[in-house]
Parts: structure tokens; sequence; C-alpha cells
């Protein structure tokens, strides 16, 4: 890598054709930690449009860094607060390193360890149930240790803000006439159960607790990663639970797993009730996902998704969900 002065001599020559390593160490040259950096690796899977890269340290510490445009400060900030609280719970997730500006003050940076594991995700097709149970098990013992961290004093009224939320959805499949059998009989039962978000506590939020996001560490034991996901950053707690991918079945053990670790094996009848509402909620958004900017996802998965809440909970009828295994 070469400084940031040589750097400008280069760029005032058109002829020089520099690599994206040059061009990249131009944009964080002024980071503190640069000058230890040796290695750069891209990352690209994820929904972030943050750039990210797997850096190598001179030590031979891997660091995961972010960049984002400086307009997204505040959140950046507040995502890296995040992180800092969780780590100080004992929850296995990367630990900050540092944070601030590059790129001459037009781009934010993050530092944190780089998680070594596998993202449950890709480990659960070559798990047995039982082991997808009991790994299920640890990761919902972590959200609820997540969950311990409280909501802002002065946060809104959580009806008031899921309210909001649904109509927001709901006025977008009306106004570009969605319409559906499905999407009807969803609409009216989100209406005439609204009152179930009267009074709902609201705690600290992961935010994307799915299992991409869920780490599969190397001694057995659960982590997690990516906390940029930024709707309200709090809220119900319960509502961590609707991470099913649109146009997905569920991996029924895990996820069962999931809720009984969460609630030490006694899951209430009322968080199946929140549930199979915030899945509701959720079926609308799909339906909807082409008007608010959400990828990756085909209409296809939109339409599949509603079909499959209103099978899983038939007919909104039902509130425990045919894929929780109740006697597993």
């Amino acid at each position: 890598m070469r400084k940031k002065d040589n750097l400008g001599e280069l760029l005032k020559n058109p002829n020089n054709k520099l690599s994206k390593e040059l061009l990249l160490g131009h944009e964080l040259s002024d980071i503190p930690e640069f000058n230890t950096f040796i290695k750069f690796e891209p990352i690209t899977k994820g929904l972030s449009n943050d750039k990210k890269y797997r850096v190598t340290a001179n030590n031979g510490r891997n660091m995961l860094l972010r960049l984002t445009d400086i307009k997204e400060f505040d959140r950046k900030k507040a995502e890296y607060e995040k992180m800092e609280r969780v780590y100080e719970l004992g929850v296995i997730t990367p630990k900050p390193y540092s944070f601030g500006l590059c790129n001459d003050g037009k781009t934010v940076y993050s530092l944190s360890e780089w998680l070594n594991g596998e993202d449950i995700e890709s480990a659960l097709p070559r798990l047995s149930e039982t082991e997808q149970y009991n790994f299920g098990i640890k990761a919902g013992k972590l959200l609820r240790k997540i969950h311990t961290l409280p909501a802002p004093a002065d946060a809104e009224p959580w009806d008031i803000r899921f309210r909001n939320k649904i109509q927001e959805r709901v006025d977008l499949y009306n106004k570009h006439n969605l319409k559906s059998e499905n999407g009807e009989k969803i609409i009216k039962y989100l209406y005439d159960k609204q009152k179930i978000l009267i009074n709902r506590p609201q705690t600290f939020w992961h935010g994307d607790f799915s299992v991409g996001n869920q780490m599969l560490m190397h001694d057995g034991e659960i982590g997690v990663i990516d906390f940029n996901y930024w709707i309200f950053g709090h809220g119900d707690p319960w509502w961590e639970f609707v991470i099913i991918p649109w146009g997905k079945e569920p991996s029924a053990h895990y996820l069962t797993g999931m809720i009984n670790g969460y609630f030490d094996n006694k899951p209430p009848l009322d968080f199946f009730e929140l549930l199979a509402y915030y899945y509701a909620s959720d079926a609308i958004s799909a339906a909807c996902f082409a008007f608010l900017g959400l990828e990756p996802c085909e209409p296809e998965d939109g339409r599949k998704h509603m079909k499959n809440v209103m099978r899983w909970f038939d007919n909104m009828k039902n509130h425990v969900p045919t894929w929780y295994l109740t006697h597993f």
C-alpha cells in the first residue's frame, strides 16, 4: 500500500492505472490503524450497502472493516454503539475496535473483530434434527440476553409505532391495487386484532436475528453478527422471531429450539398470538416489497410468503404455527 500523499501525485497523472488496492489505500489512509493493514478481502455477502472487507493486520489479526458514506454517520454510530453494548453483555459477537471518519471526512468506517465460525444458514443442512434443535435453544437464550438491554426511556408506545407501520403497508397495498383474497383476510385480521399491541414492553433489538446472522462457533456455541439493520432499533422483543425469509420454509427444529430456549421450554400462549400477528404484518410487507425497495426478492417470493403465512396459521385461525414442533 502507498501513503495518501504518494497517491495524490499518482492521481495527477491520467496515464497511471491505479490498482484497486491503491485506490482503497487512498480512501483508508487516515484510519489510525491503516499502517498495520497488509491484506484486504472484499465481502459481497449480505444485504447491506456498506463496503465490507476482511482486513489482515501485520500482527496476523483479522478484522471486519465497514465503509459507509458520511450521510449515514448517525446511523452507523448508533450501530457501532449497539455492538459495544451487546459485547459488554458477554454475548459472542465481534469485539468493536474503532469507529470514525476517513477519506478526508467523506466516509464513515468501523473496525471490529473477525468472528471465526460458520453461519447457521450454511450449517443447518448437514445438522441432524436434534442438533438443529439444540443449537436453536442456544440461539434463543442468546437472544433473550440481548433483550435484557432496555429501550430508550422516552420511546414512543409500541402500539402507536407498529400501527403506523401497518397502515403504511396497507396504504401501499391499496395504492398499487395489490388486492387478493389472502391479502384482504390478513388486513382485516390486522385491524381486528390490533389491541394486542397495547402495553407491549420494548427492549433493545438485534434487528435481524436470522440464521444468516447467527454463527456456529468452533466450540459449539452460538454467536451473532451484523447489527446494521436499523428500522426501529428497539421495540417489542417478540417481534424478533419474525425471521423466516420470504418465500421460504423454516427450519422447524431450529426455530422451535429458538422459541423454547428463549422461554425456558414454556412459551406462553400470548407469545404465539403476537407471533401470528407479526407474521400477518410481514405478509403484507412481502406483498408490497416492490414498493419498499427491499432486495433481493422476486415478486413470486412475496406472493408465496403470504400464502405460507396463511397456511402456517390456518388462515389466521390458529396462533400456533404448523412448523412449531410441540412434542419434539
